[in-house]
């Protein structure tokens, strides 16, 4: 498992979904989207690894929460930051807010 790797049912528990559906989702998208050796993800790239809105990964990225990088006029996310601020989000006891 990578440095910054979250389990399974960690993340479902974060995005408030049943750990059922988040590895039913997983298998189906397995290959089929993305590049997994990608290192800078597009908004929408990243948004879809977490499993939330594009307009939602935007307020992250705005407020810093998530880190991001221009490239020219392009907007890129390191695809450790998702990894990384999935880790921020549970040692900041969302898990326990969400209980």
């Amino acid at each position: 498992m990578p440095k910054n790797a979250l389990p399974v049912s960690q993340i479902a528990h974060l995005l408030g979904v049943p750990e059922e559906n988040l590895r039913t989702l997983m298998a189906e998208r397995k290959g089929s989207h993305g590049d997994p050796t990608l290192v800078g993800l597009t908004v929408a790239e990243a948004a879809r690894r977490i499993g939330i809105g594009r307009t939602k990964m935007y307020e992250y990225v705005t407020s810093g929460e998530i880190t991001s990088v221009k490239i020219g006029s392009l907007r890129r996310i390191p695809a450790e930051a998702v990894n990384e601020f999935l880790a921020r989000r549970l040692t900041a006891g969302d898990l326990a807010a969400a209980a």
